[in-house]
């Protein structure tokens, strides 16, 4: 059975999550029909389990145009194109041997703290060699680190964060200073060196990105932070800037959550048109997945990969100069 004939089967049957991946899959092909500006937001361990390569591939065929994730996920990132040992483990183990032993884990993945040591020590490099004196965004700084990463390291092919440079695909992340990533800047500023994040910076950029886009949506992979920051440039448009674009014309979501508990941070599609942050016009234009992510995404993108030939990439992150101007000009004085 191919990929098409799975979806194809969920799509007859239509039952639970297997009808709703279905109608995610059909719904990223429609996305990418339409030329959509897509942005994928990604929350929880997913490069440790080895997504980046799908994430690597969607690129590469122009069916992601920018990415807003948690600081970890680039971070492991960087594991893969330095060539340090992600193991496969249990998660019955006994975690005080782990720990004893220098090792980490991430539900049945395994890392050591070698590997961590030696991505800080990466980090710290590249940043120390960054000759900004102005404070500069998180995807100005990812840009940056991905150009490293495709030159000096011994496997960028393996790394979404080099691949994302090499194509200009911007990524952010929304809560900086929570991941490895944050902790390494930290400590070079303690010792007087670094840089300066500026976090409103990634708030106009994103906007901006959404402000000039004709049609756009999102895969979010769980919640989150990312999918909340990728929510809020309409009402960031709508309620502060007084440019109102109605909200976001497509949305997927992959999640194990339930709105009842408060993690879908604000959260369901239906929720989200009560803030202009999704137009109404349609309700097949969103979709939330109860799965884990590990499961329905390579679907969802091995289905689009195989329907959809290659599209022309948006290169959005060397537009981002004149997409801000382009913002300030449409700000009512």
């Amino acid at each position: 059975m191919r990929i098409k004939d799975l979806v194809d089967e969920y799509s007859r049957s239509g039952a639970f999550n297997a009808g709703r991946l279905a109608e995610a899959c059909k719904l990223y092909c429609h996305m990418i029909d339409e030329n959509a500006t897509v942005g994928l937001t990604l929350s929880g361990a997913m490069s440790p389990t080895g997504m980046g390569g799908i994430l690597i591939t969607l690129i590469e065929n122009g069916f992601v145009d920018f990415i807003i994730s948690t600081g970890a996920n680039l971070y492991h990132d960087l594991h893969f194109a330095l060539n340090l040992p992600i193991h496969q483990g249990d998660f019955r183990v006994n975690d005080t041997e782990l720990y004893e032993a220098g090792i980490e884990r991430i539900y049945d993945i395994f890392i050591t703290d070698e590997l961590l040591l030696k991505t800080d020590k990466y980090i710290q490099d590249v940043t120390n060699k960054i000759s900004v004196v102005e404070p500069i965004s998180t995807a100005d700084f990812h840009y940056l680190l991905g150009k490293s990463v495709l030159s000096d390291t011994p496997s960028p092919q393996m790394s979404f964060v080099a691949q994302a440079a090499k194509h200009h695909v911007p990524i952010f992340v929304s809560s900086p200073g929570d991941s490895s990533i944050g902790m390494n800047l930290s400590y070079l500023k303690l010792m007087g060196k670094g840089i300066i994040i500026d976090t409103d910076l990634d708030v106009l950029q994103s906007t901006a990105i959404i402000f000039n886009s004709k049609k756009n949506g999102v895969i979010s992979i769980g919640g989150g932070s990312p999918k909340n920051f990728y929510m809020q440039t309409q009402p960031t448009l709508a309620q502060i800037l007084d440019i109102n674009k109605g909200g976001h014309d497509y949305f997927i979501q992959i999640t194990t959550d339930a709105p009842q508990w408060g993690g879908l941070s604000g959260a369901t599609p239906s929720e989200a048109i009560s803030w202009g942050k999704i137009r109404s016009e349609e309700v097949k234009n969103h979709v939330v997945v109860y799965s884990d992510a590990t499961i329905a995404m390579p679907i969802l993108a091995s289905y689009a990969l195989s329907e959809k030939k290659p599209r022309k990439k948006k290169y959005l992150y060397k537009h981002l100069p004149d997409y801000i101007n382009d913002l300030k000009k449409h700000i009512k004085k």
